[in-house]
This record gives C-alpha cells, sequence and structure tokens, in this order.
C-alpha cells in the first residue's frame, strides 16, 4: 500500500505545525505573565488539585491535529492498495525495432509476438479497454484505449517494423503510460521487447513517471538462447536481452516479469496475464481527512463553550 498526493503542492503548509507550537508557547508566555497580576496561580491549582493553564496543551494538541488532517485532505490524498479487480484497462506495448525480425521464433519475432496479443485480446472480458502502441527508438500509438474487440485485432495484425533506430524502452512506458491518462479503470501495461533500453529517458524515470500514475507494468523479455538471424541480411546473432532491467521494471511497478524463450511460453504469458485479477485499486482518503478535521473543529468549538469556556 501507498498514499499518493493530487495535490502534493498544499503539503508544504506542513511547516505551519512547528511555527504554530512556538507561536502558540511564546503567547502563553506573556499571557501567563499578565494574568499572574490578578491571580495566584500556585494557590489556586493547590486547592483546586488542578492545573489552570493545562487546557492550553489540549486545545494547542487539537488544532495541530486539525490542520494536520486539513493539509491532508486538501492535498488529495489517495490511499493505492492491492486488490482483486473486475475490468482492468491495458496497453499492449510491442517491440518493432529491425531485431524482432529474427527467425528464432516462426516465422519471427514480432509475428509470433502480434499471434500471442491476438490470444490476450480473445480471453479478457468483451468491455476491457486495450490500447496498442509499437515502439523501436521511439512509440508509435496504433490505437488509442478502445473495447472493440475487432478493431484491436486489426491494430495489432498491422504492427510492422519500424524504421526509427534503437529500442527505447523508456519511451515506450511514458507513451504507454500516457494512453492510458483517461482511464478512469485501473491500468496495466504489457511490455515485450527483445533487446535494451538504449535512447530516450532512463529506465528509472520511467518506472516512476508509471508509478506516478499508478500503473502497474508487466514485461515480456522475447529470444532463444542461441539467438536468431536475419536472412534478409545474412545476419546471425544472440539477441541481447536485458533481463534484470524488464524484472525491475515489473517489481518496482508491482508487475511480474516473463521470459519467452518459445512460442507456447509467450502465449502463456499472454494467457496468464489477461486471468490475472489484481491490480492497483485507488481509496480516496481526501474526504475521510476533511471530514475528521471538521469534527475535530466542532469538538475545539464544543470545549471553548463548557469545560474551557473563559470566565470573564
Amino acid at each position: 500500500m501507498e498514499i499518493t498526493f493530487a495535490n502534493p503542492l498544499y503539503l508544504w503548509f506542513m511547516v505551519a505545525i512547528p511555527l504554530m507550537v512556538l507561536a502558540h508557547f511564546i503567547s502563553l508566555k506573556f499571557v501567563r505573565k499578565r494574568a499572574l497580576k490578578f491571580a495566584n496561580f500556585p494557590a489556586i491549582e493547590y486547592v483546586t488539585g488542578e492545573r489552570i493553564l493545562s487546557k492550553n496543551y489540549t486545545m494547542l494538541a487539537m488544532r495541530l491535529v486539525t490542520l494536520f488532517f486539513l493539509i491532508l485532505g486538501v492535498s488529495g490524498a489517495v490511499l493505492w492498495y492491492e486488490s482483486q479487480a473486475g475490468d482492468v484497462s491495458f496497453v499492449l506495448a510491442i517491440d518493432a525495432s529491425g531485431s524482432m525480425m529474427a527467425n528464432d521464433f516462426q516465422p519471427t519475432r514480432l509475428d509470433a509476438a502480434k499471434s500471442s496479443a491476438l490470444v490476450f485480446v480473445d480471453t479478457v472480458s468483451e468491455n476491457t479497454e486495450i490500447g496498442v502502441l509499437s515502439f523501436a527508438g521511439v512509440g508509435f500509438i496504433k490505437q488509442a484505449l478502445l473495447t472493440d474487440a475487432a478493431r484491436t485485432r486489426t491494430s495489432i495484425n498491422n504492427v510492422t517494423i519500424e524504421i526509427a533506430g534503437g529500442t527505447g524502452i523508456g519511451t515506450a512506458i511514458i507513451s504507454s503510460v500516457n494512453l492510458l491518462s483517461g482511464s478512469s479503470k485501473p491500468k496495466t501495461i504489457i511490455l515485450l521487447t527483445d533487446g535494451q533500453n538504449n535512447v530516450g529517458p532512463s529506465i528509472d524515470e520511467a518506472i516512476l513517471y508509471a508509478n506516478d500514475n499508478q500503473v502497474t507494468i508487466y514485461t515480456i523479455g522475447i529470444g532463444t538462447e542461441s539467438g536468431g538471424s536475419l536472412e534478409e541480411m545474412g545476419l546471425s546473432f544472440v539477441s541481447k536481452l536485458d533481463s534484470d532491467t524488464l524484472m525491475k521494471i515489473a517489481s518496482d511497478t508491482k508487475g511480474r516479469y516473463y521470459e519467452a524463450r518459445n512460442e507456447t511460453a509467450l502465449a502463456n504469458a499472454y494467457r496468464e496475464i489477461a486471468t490475472s485479477n489484481t491490480a492497483k485499486m485507488p481509496f480516496n482518503l481526501s474526504l475521510v481527512f476533511l471530514t475528521v478535521a471538521v469534527i475535530l473543529l466542532f469538538a475545539e468549538w464544543g470545549l471553548l463553550n463548557t469545560k474551557y469556556r473563559t470566565l470573564p
């Protein structure tokens, strides 16, 4: 569980709490000095057994707690927790760099990725929002969030190798988060790649951006241990899959990493994600904190007019 704030700038008002304490004791010192001209407090306390000025500390504590909850309330506090979720909004982020044409998957890595993504679309419920994004050095939005499964299948089939050089995993994550920004449902990215982040924003920046927007990321690393070849170019190579980075992305965003060394493992990864019901769920704490602050204000008002009423 974690707490985020929609308006974190208001948290700066927390500096008012120690200032209030300081101001209280400074003013109390002068009030007591002035009051001693008219009353012998030690004698009264000896007779009654009560500290005359003890109410000041009680009222100070109530005011500090009230201010604390008021600041948290206006800061837009939201509690995020993992729970069983119903509908989830997904973005399928598919690596479309040149290495995805390798033939260690049949007929190529990209074709195998697209086929498995279609399995995912067929597995989730009909009202699931899905967006599609391909990426190489930059991200390419193929489809905004839609609940139209037929159009989603078409968008996946239309993913082709992009000419932008490099593999921008950080860019893909940030673009996918932006694609999910309009959804009010739990948000999830399924990121598939066979390479390393070598252009664009850093992975740490992308993870921070995803967490700030409460997006879960499942990562899938595709590629066989023996590697593949690009027949058209006559090249043979072993995929430089950065498993550590993909595991970090998944772990830091409460997702999971899958390593797909064959077509079956790839399809199973998509299928498992589609049937997972765990997601980040929000609970708005602002109203709770503001309600507590109002109750404390009324309680303070009641004490000032009853038990702690100032005599004329």
